[in-house]
C-alpha cells in the first residue's frame, strides 16, 4: 500500500504547439484549485494582468513561454503539481527535460489547426517513456474542424488510440457546452474568461425535460446520437491501457472561456497516475522506498531579479525530503544541506518543511548543480533520461564591453547551466561558442545578459550545422583525433570533446577516416 502522501500527488506537464492555449489552460486549473482569483490572458502586457505562469520579463513582452514554470495547488483532496512548458520549438529541449520529471501529460490540440508539427515531436518524446497522455481539444468556441475529423487526425498523426470522455454540443457560434461521458454530467456554456462561474445549467440525465429550456430538440437528439456513436466506436476507458501510455482520453472545451476545464480536471484527478518507479543507471528506484532520492531537471537563474538567485528544480523520486537535512550529491561526492527549500505557485514561493515523491522543490544553488544531478541519502545513483541533444546553430560570443567581461562570463556560464542553450569552448584562445536549436534562444540570451547581468555581446554565426559527441575505447586515438581536428572541436561543460561540422556528408567522411572514433547525437553516449 502506497503512503497516502504519495497516493494523493499528481504531477504532470501541459504540452502543445505554440499558441494552442497551453498557458491559458494552466491558468484555469489554478483558478479551479483556488490558487488564483482571476486569470490573465498570456498576451496582455499590463503588469497586473500578466499571466501567473509567465514571469520572466521577455515572456511578458513577447507573450510566449520560454521557460518551464512549476506550480502546485490542492484540489479535491489531491496535491496537483503542474509543469507548464514552453511550446516554441526553439525551447524543445527544456520541454524534453521537463517530461522526464512528470508522471503524465496533458496535450493541448487547437481545434482550428489540428495536430501541428511540434505536437507530433512532443508526442514522440512521451512515447519514448510510455508517459500516459490526456488530450484536450481547445478553442471549441471557434469555427474549426469537426470533432470526428479531429479524432481521426489525432489517431493517425500521433499514432495512439483514443477514448473521448467528454463531447461538445455544437461548435463555434453554436457551441453550447460539454457533456461529460465519464461522469454522465452536462454543463451548458456560460463564458467567463476570468472567474469560475456556476454553469447556466447542470444536468445528470440527457432525458431531463428542463434541458429544452436551454437546448433545441434537435441539439439534444444530436448529442444523444453522438454519445451513443462514441460509445459504440470507442467503448469505455481502460485505465490500465491509459496508464501504460497506449490509450489517450480526449476532452473538448474552450480554455479561454473556462469551458470543459472542470470536466477535464475532475476526471484527471481520478484516472491520472500517482508517482511511479524511476529508472537509474544502477537500478530501478521504487517510489515507496524509505530513503530519499531525486534529480535536478531544470536550473533557473534570477527568478527574482532583485536578488541574484539561482534555483535548481528537484523532482523527488522516493522517500521523504526534509528541510535542513544533509543529502548526498552523487556527482560531486559531497553532502549538502538546504535551509530554504521552496514550494512554487508560479512566481510565488514559500519555504517547504517536507516534500514527497512527485513533488518539485526549488533549491537555492550557489553553483553546485547541473541538469541531471542526483541527490540521495548516501547511495551512488544517477537517474536516466536527461540528455543534451546536438544543436544545429553555432555562434561565437563577441564581447561588446571589455569592462564587463566578468559579468558576461558569469552570465553565459549560468544561462547555459540552465539549459537555455549549450556552451562549447574552442581552442586556441578559449573561444566561447553557443550551440542552439533555434534563433529565438540567442534573442533570449542577449536579452537576459543585458537585463540580468548588465553585459552586452554580439553573436557571430559560424558555418557549422551539425555536432556529435566523440568517444573512443582507445584514449590515445581520441587524443590524436582531437589534436588533428582542433579547428572542429569544442569542449562541452563536462570537458567532453564535440566534433562540429558543416554537413552530414563531412561527418560521414570523418567517420570513414577514423573508424576507432564513435560519434553520438546526444550526450548520453548510447545512440
Amino acid at each position: 500500500m502506497l503512503n497516502p502522501e504519495i497516493e494523493k500527488r499528481k504531477t504532470f506537464a501541459i504540452i502543445s504547439h505554440p499558441d494552442a492555449g497551453k498557458t491559458t489552460l494552466t491558468e484555469k486549473f489554478l483558478l479551479f484549485g483556488g490558487a488564483i482569483n482571476t486569470a490573465g490572458a498570456v498576451k496582455r502586457n499590463k503588469a497586473n494582468q500578466s499571466n501567473t505562469s509567465d514571469f520572466m520579463e521577455i515572456e511578458k513582452q513577447r507573450g510566449i513561454s520560454v521557460a518551464t514554470s512549476v506550480m502546485g495547488f490542492e484540489y479535491s483532496g489531491k496535491r496537483i503539481n503542474i509543469l507548464d512548458t514552453p511550446g516554441h520549438k526553439d525551447f524543445a529541449e527544456d520541454t524534453y527535460r521537463t517530461l522526464s520529471a512528470v508522471d503524465s501529460v496533458i496535450l493541448v490540440v487547437d481545434c482550428v489547426k489540428g495536430v501541428e508539427e511540434q505536437t507530433e515531436k512532443l508526442m514522440s518524446v512521451c512515447r519514448m517513456r510510455n508517459t500516459p497522455v490526456i488530450i484536450f481539444v481547445n478553442k471549441m468556441d471557434r469555427e474549426g474542424k469537426e470533432a470526428y475529423d479531429l479524432l481521426d487526425e489525432i489517431e493517425e498523426k500521433l499514432n495512439i488510440s483514443l477514448c473521448p470522455l467528454s463531447w461538445p454540443i455544437g461548435q463555434g457560434h453554436t457551441f453550447k457546452g460539454v457533456y461529460s461521458i465519464y461522469n454522465k454530467h452536462l454543463n451548458l456554456f456560460n463564458s467567463d474568461k476570468t472567474k469560475v462561474t456556476d454553469s447556466v445549467v447542470a444536468a445528470n440525465d440527457l432525458n431531463d425535460p428542463s434541458l429544452l429550456d436551454y437546448l433545441k430538440e434537435n441539439e439534444i437528439s444530436t448529442l444523444k446520437d453522438d454519445v451513443e456513436l462514441v460509445d459504440g466506436i470507442y467503448g469505455k476507458i481502460d485505465k490500465d491501457l491509459y496508464t501504460d501510455g497506449l490509450v489517450a482520453p480526449v476532452f473538448f472545451g474552450s480554455a479561454i472561456n473556462n469551458f470543459g476545464i472542470k470536466e477535464l480536471l475532475d476526471t484527471f484527478i481520478d484516472i491520472a497516475p500517482s508517482p511511479r518507479h524511476r529508472e537509474a543507471e544502477e537500478r530501478d528506484v521504487l517510489v515507496e522506498e524509505k530513503n530519499f532520492s531525486g534529480f535536478v531537471f531544470k536550473i533557473h537563474a534570477n527568478l527574482d531579479p532583485k536578488h541574484r538567485d539561482r534555483i535548481a528544480f528537484l523532482r523527488i523520486c522516493s522517500g521523504r525530503f526534509e528541510r535542513n537535512k544533509f543529502y548526498y550529491h552523487t556527482r560531486q561526492d559531497k553532502k549538502l544541506k538546504f535551509s530554504n527549500p521552496m514550494d512554487f505557485m508560479a512566481n510565488e514561493k514559500s519555504i517547504v518543511e517536507e516534500a514527497w515523491p512527485g513533488d518539485v522543490v526549488g533549491l537555492y544553488d550557489s553553483g553546485n548543480f547541473k541538469i541531471g544531478d542526483t541527490l540521495t541519502e548516501g547511495e551512488k545513483l544517477q537517474f536516466k533520461g536527461i540528455p543534451s541533444f546536438s544543436p544545429s546553430i553555432f555562434k561565437e560570443v563577441e564581447n561588446m564591453d571589455p569592462m564587463r567581461t566578468k559579468q558576461l562570463e558569469k552570465g553565459i556560464e549560468q544561462l547555459t547551466d540552465e539549459g537555455v542553450a549549450q556552451l562549447f569552448v574552442m581552442q586556441p584562445g578559449n573561444r566561447k561558442v553557443i550551440g542552439a536549436v533555434g534563433e529565438l534562444q540567442f534573442e533570449v540570451i542577449n536579452f537576459r545578459l543585458e537585463h540580468e547581468y548588465g553585459a552586452k555581446c554580439r553573436f557571430r554565426t559560424l558555418s557549422y550545422t551539425r555536432s556529435s559527441w566523440v568517444t573512443s575505447a582507445d584514449r590515445k586515438k581520441l587524443d590524436e583525433f582531437v589534436k588533428r581536428k582542433q579547428q572542429h572541436i569544442g569542449f562541452d561543460k563536462e570537458a567532453n570533446p564535440v566534433y562540429l561540422s558543416d554537413s552530414e556528408y563531412m561527418i560521414n567522411l570523418t567517420k570513414q577516416d577514423y573508424p576507432d572514433i564513435d560519434f553520438h547525437k546526444t550526450s548520453e553516449f548510447k545512440s
